[in-house]
């Protein structure tokens, strides 16, 4: 008979670990060894229990989800992370699989498709839905957006003009009008409404 699958289950919302406890005690050959609702707890559990698939959110308490995922697999490379989360953009899926996640679901996903994703990634395969591999063909390459970029856009999502997120990260004017064209270019928008429109889409950043 063959082991079960250890199941690691990292979900800051009470409710939702409840229900993916539910589903995982529901079905044979699953057996979860510790939940976390924190980042860094999330780590700490994986060195104590080493299972064999962690089940991640990604917006978590402290530490974000991406953030863990690396320190993880920085410390355990065969670490085998199934992302389960409400992001869907094309960024979220590319940045948490080039984090060393091997397969990615969003929490509309149905139980099913939960234990196939788990059974694949705990096999050391990989799961990406359909749905999800088309949006991550938006994705262009050569288009990454930087760190300072991504501070522009979150700014402007807040309504800031120019003068604002020149004062706000301390660079000149010019700068910022720099950043703003090259945004605009990368993400092939018409103006900065556009551009929110499409960063929003894809995830590149995210309104609480």
């Amino acid at each position: 008979m063959k082991p079960p699958i250890r199941v690691l289950i990292v979900e800051d919302h009470f409710l939702a670990r409840i229900a993916l406890h539910g589903v995982l005690d529901s079905q044979p050959g699953f057996q979860i060894v510790a939940e976390a609702g924190a980042g860094a707890d999330a780590i700490r559990l994986f060195r104590e229990h080493r299972p064999d698939v962690v089940i991640m959110d990604l917006k978590l308490i402290g530490l974000s989800g991406f953030e863990a995922i690396e320190a993880i697999r920085r410390e355990f490379p065969v670490a085998r992370i199934l992302v389960l989360s409400n992001f869907q953009g094309s960024e979220d899926v590319y940045r948490a699989m080039r984090c060393g996640a091997r397969g990615y679901l969003t929490k509309d996903a149905d139980g099913g498709q939960l234990l196939e994703a788990l059974r694949a990634v705990a096999a050391g395969g990989r799961f990406i839905p359909k749905s999800l591999e088309s949006r991550m063909a938006e994705r262009c390459p050569g288009t990454d957006i930087t760190p300072r970029e991504k501070d522009v856009l979150r700014l402007l999502a807040e309504g800031l003009g120019t003068a604002e997120i020149a004062l706000q990260l301390q660079i000149a004017e010019k700068t910022v009008r720099i950043h703003i064209s090259n945004l605009l270019e990368k993400l092939g928008a018409r103006d900065r409404t556009h551009a929110l429109v499409i960063a929003l889409h894809r995830g590149i950043i995210h309104i609480d």
